[in-house]
């Protein structure tokens, strides 16, 4: 824990010792030495994860908080933060991140950290860029996915090509493993998302994440999303897993 957020980390632990002493323990215990301690992400890879998750679970300044400045004291730096944030948009929605965004500013602040914002020119053809990166990020079927919208609602599949993939994905400042990473903490997180966490798995594995990276995303999410919305999500895994022929070791 100290690793990972520094040496003022034990400070949320200690707080608990007047009300509920064995759930700062569990926090030390379980949330840092059984699952942070855990080999197959390095430290950064995790602290995208939690941000994505607890971005994603909403009312969760307090832990937010903590988490962006671990994931500063880890070598993320602030720019990445954000866009790890702004990548949410799609998932999570306008809210969640304006909330997010506000608790990562005073982070900030109170670090005397400097951002040097990622500015994207506007324009330019938005749904062919986001086909291409579609394309890239989730092959063929995410294609069909948004074929199949025609008949009822093909607006809602050119915002997805145009803004999710053309405006967001497009983005420079975290790579497509980092962007997946953070969309699926954000998922499993959020719940009840079981066909987008499929697509998302898919396409973690076509950037380039490995089988063991996938399975410790999904229980990295633990301490921050719960064991129920985690043992759904292990099920879209081994159906994932069974598919592409992967067996997990």
């Amino acid at each position: 824990m100290k690793e990972i957020a520094g040496k003022d980390a034990l400070a949320t632990v200690e707080a608990l010792d007047d009300i509920a002493p064995d759930l700062g323990r569990f926090v030390v215990e379980f949330g840092y030495g059984d699952v942070h301690a855990r080999p197959g992400l390095d430290v950064r890879q995790r602290q995208l994860v939690t941000i994505g998750a607890l971005t994603a679970a909403g009312d969760t300044a307090p832990q937010l908080r903590f988490h962006i400045g671990a994931a500063l004291h880890v070598g993320l730096d602030a720019a990445q933060v954000v866009e790890a944030l702004i990548h949410l948009v799609p998932f999570a929605g306008l809210p969640r991140v304006l909330n997010a965004v506000a608790v990562a500013r005073t982070v900030f602040e109170e670090r005397g950290v400097r951002v040097e914002p990622i500015r994207v020119e506007p324009g330019g053809d938005r749904y062919a860029r986001g086909e291409d990166k579609l394309r890239e990020v989730d092959g063929e079927h995410g294609i069909e996915v948004v074929e199949s919208l025609n008949d009822v609602a093909p607006d809602l599949g050119r915002y997805i090509v145009e803004f999710s993939f053309g405006d967001i994905y497009a983005r420079p400042g975290l790579d497509m493993r980092q962007r997946q990473l953070v969309t699926l903490g954000g998922l499993i997180a959020f719940g009840d998302t079981a066909p987008q966490q499929k697509v998302h798995l898919n396409a973690a594995l076509r950037v380039g994440l490995s089988p063991r990276q996938v399975i410790e995303t999904v229980i990295q999410a633990v301490p921050y999303a719960g064991f129920p919305r985690v043992l759904n999500a292990v099920g879209v895994v081994r159906e994932v897993f069974e598919e592409h022929g992967i067996r997990a070791t």
